[in-house]
């Protein structure tokens, strides 16, 4: 019923919407050494001249021609000055500060990516009053609580979140989060999203946390650089073909996975939310929010999206019914760490335990102190590979679990919730919150599976390999990839039907 629900489509007035980007992140702890980087010297400050925001290539980060320790933030055609922080310069081709050594200075020339799509049919802003619950949810800036709830009777959700293959370098740690001593209020085992990624993925250990009631989603098949770039037939092959490969390899049913993540939070524009439309998909959640002081709530993409856009490929046309669980960048005031969508790009040079935990518990209580947001808790592996953060997490997640009105839910459930929004004081008897699963939908777990050694070569490759699969199913023929998502060993066997023209 709730797939249904938020599938429905409706007809909109639609105009235009202008791309906003801020891409500032700071992922090293220490500069590098790399000779090899730098095409130009950065420049020391001259005098100041009048910057205008060039029209061919729009919205965005542009150096400043007259140093490179600040870029101009170009919004509807107005420079905004912004200053890198100190001791960092502003690279003009990945389009945001980093250390002297490593950052091209600009302008550089560039040649205009090649628009594919006309410019037409854009969003409109939000108007709350043509978007009711369950259908549609938008507010002004996104803070606004889902049925005008007040803050402190509703439940502070926590989504934990987790990106890439699931294998032996992160399955053990998972299962140490998932303890089976962390409980909802309602005395239910906390739950996770993992958006899955197919390389090096074992799907037995993928079968059992979705045999544990955890969601699972879609990253990509390829998990490759530049998606955002390409097309159609692209973002079909990687995201229904990944969807392919788990119920396949995982035994997970296609209506479950209803959620999906690009990769590098990096958006396919308007064509990656298409592919959502038309594939049944419910949710998209790789839209990062720039730091604001109070955190944004999920939203469906009937309009304009209602802050800028961190990665600048957002969508730009409205697409009634989809929901966008977003990333509130994480950050606490006067405290290192810098800002970041994914915890583990947060950089905290002490990686002291208690020191991880206060850090935590602050940017937490921004949400709860506030409107309660859902608290996202985005990973990679790599924060499990150091042993201070994930003791910090730990401690984190013990202090968290006693509080009486906060519950780990997964990205699913917690949009059941805003759809049908209900206080803290009824949540105990809230069917899709509970402990009870769906036998027909839910894989069983299996103990005896197959650990298959198979050959793989890609279109662009000379030579073959052998890559390792380990599936509770029978092997395949050959290594499942683009094209081929059963590893029937058939190329570019797949062929797939939008839901909208089957018959």
């Amino acid at each position: 019923m709730f797939q249904a629900i938020l599938q429905r489509n409706s007809h909109k007035k639609l105009v235009k919407f202008s791309i906003l980007c801020l891409a500032i992140s700071l992922v090293h702890s220490q500069s590098p050494n790399n000779e090899n980087v730098n095409t130009r010297k950065p420049k020391e400050e001259k005098k100041d001249v009048e910057f205008e925001c060039p029209q061919v290539t729009g919205n965005g980060n542009y150096a400043d021609p007259n140093t490179c320790r600040r870029f101009f933030q170009c919004v509807d055609g107005y420079p905004y000055v912004n200053r890198c922080p100190s001791g960092l310069y502003f690279d003009d081709i990945s389009k945001y500060c980093t250390f002297k050594n490593e950052a091209r200075c600009g302008p550089i020339a560039t040649t205009p990516a090649t628009v594919t799509e006309p410019p037409k049919d854009l969003a409109v802003r939000c108007n709350p009053a043509e978007c009711e619950l369950p259908y549609c949810f938008c507010s002004k800036d996104g803070t606004l609580v889902p049925g005008g709830l007040d803050p402190e009777q509703i439940p502070q959700m926590i989504l934990l979140t987790f990106d890439g293959a699931v294998n032996l370098n992160n399955y053990e740690h998972y299962k140490k989060v998932f303890n089976k001593k962390r409980q909802n209020p309602n005395g239910c085992d906390i739950k996770g999203t993992f958006f899955i990624s197919h390389e090096y993925s074992n799907y037995q250990m993928i079968q059992q946390l979705a045999s544990e009631g955890h969601e699972i989603g879609t990253e990509t098949i390829s998990l490759q650089m530049g998606l955002q770039d390409k097309g159609y037939e692209e973002w079909v092959g990687e995201m229904v073909g990944m969807r392919d490969i788990l119920q396949h390899f995982s035994n997970v049913s296609k209506s479950e996975v209803v959620g999906m993540r690009a990769p590098y939070l990096k958006p396919g524009r308007n064509t990656q939310y298409k592919v959502l439309e038309e594939f049944g998909f419910i949710y998209d959640s790789s839209v990062g929010v720039p730091a604001l002081p109070v955190p944004v709530w999920p939203y469906t993409l009937d309009y304009k999206i209602p802050h800028e856009c961190k990665a600048g490929t957002c969508p730009s046309k409205s697409f009634p019914g989809v929901w966008e669980i977003p990333l509130n960048t994480h950050y606490v005031e006067g405290f290192e760490g810098g800002h970041c969508p994914y915890l583990d790009q947060c950089v905290l040079h002490n990686h002291d335990a208690n020191e991880v935990f206060e850090w935590l518990q602050e940017d937490f209580l921004r949400y709860y102190d506030q409107n309660r947001a859902p608290y996202m808790m985005p990973f990679h592996t790599n924060w499990f590979s150091i042993k201070e953060l994930e003791q910090g997490l730990h401690k984190f997640l013990d202090w968290v679990t006693t509080l009486e009105d906060v519950w780990f839910v997964t990205n699913t459930q917690a949009l059941t919730w805003i759809t049908d929004p209900k206080t803290s004081k009824e949540l105990n008897n809230f069917e899709a919150w509970g402990c009870s699963k769906k036998k027909d939908n839910i894989p069983q777990a299996c103990k005896n599976s197959n650990k298959c050694a198979l050959s793989f070569k890609t279109a662009d490759s000379n030579f073959t390999d052998t890559r390792y699969l380990e599936t509770c199913r029978d092997c395949p023929n050959k290594y499942p990839w683009l094209g081929d998502a059963t590893g029937s060993g058939i190329p570019g066997k797949d062929n797939y039907v939008p839901d909208n023209v089957r018959k």
